[in-house]
């Protein structure tokens, strides 16, 4: 089979040099992407497994309770499976409803990312009849709610279903 560029040997030179300028640049690009976004992910506490070892300088508490159209939500997922037992976590929700963070500097830890890190289903909910209170006060940032130290946060959700009939065949 004849390929483009082959058949005549100073093109076939032309086209190899080309096409391993086009592979050199190409890995040279991956490996450069791929070592940016690994610093960006060291310095940022929510890629972060494990902070021991870490001089962690800053720290916040609060509380927060969940509730999907009225009921008391139960986390489904237990996010400590996947890490060793001597690792400590740069955020944490716990069952009793307690949320911390820490970490290197100060961060802007967000109700969203407890959320995001407990497996909570924000997709399922209807964000414009859900709400996200700070001490009995609404937030104007909904998920995108900082958390601050000694808080209490409550999250009342609605599912986008809820409310709606429901279809159940006739029974004979």
């Amino acid at each position: 089979m004849f390929w483009p560029g082959m058949g005549d040997p100073t093109k076939r030179k032309k086209m190899l040099r080309f096409l391993a300028i086009s592979a050199a640049i190409g890995v040279a690009v991956v490996l450069i992407s791929t070592t940016v976004v690994s610093k960006v992910k060291e310095q940022d506490p929510l890629y972060h497994k494990c902070v021991n070892g870490l001089d962690i300088t800053y720290h916040v508490s609060a509380t927060l309770d969940i509730q999907v159209d009225g009921k008391k939500w139960v986390r489904p997922i237990d996010t400590s499976t996947d890490i060793p037992k001597d690792c400590k976590r740069s955020m944490v929700f716990l069952d009793d409803g307690t949320i911390s963070g820490e970490w290197t500097k100060k961060y802007p830890f967000e109700v969203g990312q407890f959320l995001w890190m407990s497996g909570f289903p924000i997709r399922d909910m209807d964000e414009t009849k859900s709400k996200i209170y700070a001490n009995e006060v609404e937030s104007s940032e909904f998920i995108h709610t900082v958390v601050q130290d000694g808080v209490h946060y409550k999250a009342e959700f609605v599912t986008k279903n809820a409310g709606a009939p429901t279809f159940t065949p006739p029974k004979n």
